[in-house]
Parts: structure tokens; C-alpha cells; sequence
């Protein structure tokens, strides 16, 4: 007796989990199709996705290579089927393991545009949920639930931030199961149409794999992403500091720098995360040293530079003051 599957509206459904479609034939040449891989870049504009990547992330050498490869395997399949070669669909469902700040998130936006430029999804937009989206708190509510949010991502992304979170064996009423299997169902009967993200720390994915291998086992691509390095982080403040019209005054950059080194041994630094947040305190501190200033004409170098004294206002400093030898 075949499985019954969910069903997901307005998208392809596999009639049952034994079925086995019969191979498709190879595709005939296309005329006026792209023969090199620049042809294909221009065409779809990937290429430009990409070296926004490269632009706009700081760092994670090792990650923009694994996306790099996965567009580099899509598009050379783009060129055999052009040429009248089969060309499988490649399993596309992945795992960005990695510490809070670390980029998951952006690069999970751009990995949904580079495959829409590329014609693997249909719109190429990226839902993002956590495990409140999809579980239901009694019976009967998951399921619906589920089904709402695999529909709004069909011909897109779907991101499951914290995805262990929905294996929670230790409560025996939980309903995450339920989700889990709706889930596996769609990864891989719908797979030509929804590509799934899970997202968390390294150590508690693997936990969730090992109770879940049929989730493993639809998991082609795991990309682990390393905490950022002191002058990375450095660089990011620069760069959020300048989409902002702010700089570092004299003194200032030396400033952060240190609270860098000091913020990074404590607990809960969250990378990119902890930079924004610092500097958005720093941009506080800012406005009520010059708000004090009620009588003094104010030019666009006092309004958009953040002082050494903005920066070492931190409770960071004050802390690693007081801290025991």
C-alpha cells in the first residue's frame, strides 16, 4: 500500500511514495541556447548575485566557495541540457550550521536568488520561520499550520531557523513530529518546485539528525559557517558604519577594536549580531552627548562622527575593569 502524501495547492504532487516515475528522455539541443558558462552568468545575471556576495559579505571564504560550487553544478547542467544531455535535478535542500551573526541568513537570500536566476524555483523569494510557525500547541493544529507555510514558500526558499527545535523527544504530548514528517513528505516529492534551509548551532543539528536520518538523508548540502575574525568584525562595523553615514572619529576605530577583544571572550557574542547592536549603543551615547549640547550649532562632522568616548562608554569596559586578575 503506497504512503499517502500532504498535499500542498498549486503545486506538483507525486501520486504515492512507491511510485517511481519513468526516466525522462533527453531534452533535444536548443538553437539559440547559451554554450559557455559566461554566456549562462550573463543570461541568467547569476554572475552578478554572485560577486554581490563576495561584495557584500565580509569574510566566510569557505562558505561563498561551497555556493559557489553548487552554481557552478547548475549551471554546467544548464549547458548539457542545452546541448540535448540529461541533466538530473539535483537535490537541493541544505543545513547552515553555524554560531548566531555568522551570515546564515543573508547568504540563505542569495542562495534563493541565484536559484531563481537559474530556473530552479519558480520566484526565488525566501521564507523564513521558526519552529512557532509550524507546530501547533494541541491536536490538530500542526498540520494546517505546516501546510499554510510550505504554500507560501512553494517556488521559493524555505528557512527553518533553529530546525532541532522541532524534535523535542523528552515531551511526549509535542507535536513537532507531526511537522517533521509533513516536511519530509514535501522535501522530497516536491522538491523540483521548494528548496528547504535548516539553520542552527553544529552540535544540536547533528543531534537532530541522528534522531531524524530521514532528514539527513535529504540533505545534500551542509555548509558550516565559521565565527568571524577580529578584523572581520572590524571591517563589518566600517561597513554597517558607512551604509549609516557614520565613521569613526579619531581614536574611535583603535576603541572598537579593543572592545572587540574584550566583547568576544564574553558570553553570548553573536558575531555581525553583537557589532550592530555595539555600535547602535555607541549611536545612542553619541546622541546624548550632543543633545546635552543644547546652545552649540551642530555640522554634519558632529552629527556622523562616533567619538573614543561613545565607544568606551560600553559596560564592556567597565566590566574587564573590575574583572578579578
Amino acid at each position: 500500500m503506497s504512503t499517502p502524501l500532504y498535499s500542498i495547492p498549486g503545486a506538483p504532487v507525486v501520486a504515492g511514495a512507491e511510485a517511481t516515475p519513468a526516466p525522462a528522455a533527453a531534452p533535444a539541443p536548443e538553437a539559440s541556447a547559451p554554450r559557455t558558462v559566461g554566456e549562462v552568468l550573463a543570461e541568467t545575471q547569476a554572475g552578478r548575485v554572485l560577486e554581490e556576495l563576495d561584495r557584500s559579505l565580509v569574510g566566510l571564504a569557505p562558505v561563498k566557495g561551497r555556493i559557489r560550487d553548487i552554481a557552478a553544478l547548475l549551471v554546467i547542467d544548464k549547458l548539457r541540457v542545452s546541448l540535448g544531455l540529461r541533466a538530473e535535478s539535483p537535490s537541493l535542500h541544505m543545513c547552515f550550521t553555524g554560531n548566531p551573526g555568522t551570515g546564515k541568513t543573508t547568504v540563505a537570500l542569495r542562495m534563493a536568488e541565484i536559484l531563481h536566476r537559474l530556473g530552479y524555483v519558480r520566484k526565488g523569494h525566501l521564507v523564513a520561520v521558526t519552529r512557532d510557525d509550524l507546530v501547533g500547541q494541541y491536536i490538530g493544529h500542526t498540520a494546517p499550520k505546516t501546510r499554510e507555510v510550505l504554500k507560501k514558500a512553494m517556488g521559493g526558499v524555505l528557512f527553518i531557523d533553529e530546525a532541532y527545535y522541532l524534535y523535542r523527544p523528552e515531551n511526549e504530548r509535542d507535536y513537532g513530529q507531526e511537522a517533521i514528517e509533513i516536511l519530509l513528505q514535501v522535501m522530497e516529492n516536491q522538491r523540483d518546485d521548494l528548496v528547504v534551509i535548516l539553520a542552527g548551532y553544529h552540535d544540536r543539528m547533528e543531534t537532530f539528525f541522528r534522531s531524524n536520518p530521514g532528514m539527513r538523508s535529504r540533505i545534500a548540502h551542509h555548509i558550516d559557517f565559521p565565527d568571524y575574525a577580529p578584523e572581520d568584525l572590524l571591517c563589518i562595523a566600517e561597513r554597517m558604519l558607512e551604509q549609516q553615514h557614520y565613521r569613526f572619529g579619531s581614536g574611535a576605530r583603535a576603541a572598537f577594536e579593543e572592545y572587540l577583544a574584550l566583547r568576544i571572550r564574553q558570553p553570548q557574542f553573536a558575531n555581525a549580531r553583537s557589532v550592530r547592536n555595539a555600535l547602535d549603543r555607541a549611536r545612542l551615547r553619541q546622541a546624548s552627548r550632543l543633545f546635552a549640547e543644547r546652545d552649540r550649532a551642530l555640522g554634519a562632522d558632529d552629527l556622523t562622527t562616533l567619538s573614543v568616548a561613545d565607544i568606551r562608554g560600553s559596560r564592556v569596559f567597565a566590566a574587564a575593569a573590575t574583572a578579578p586578575l
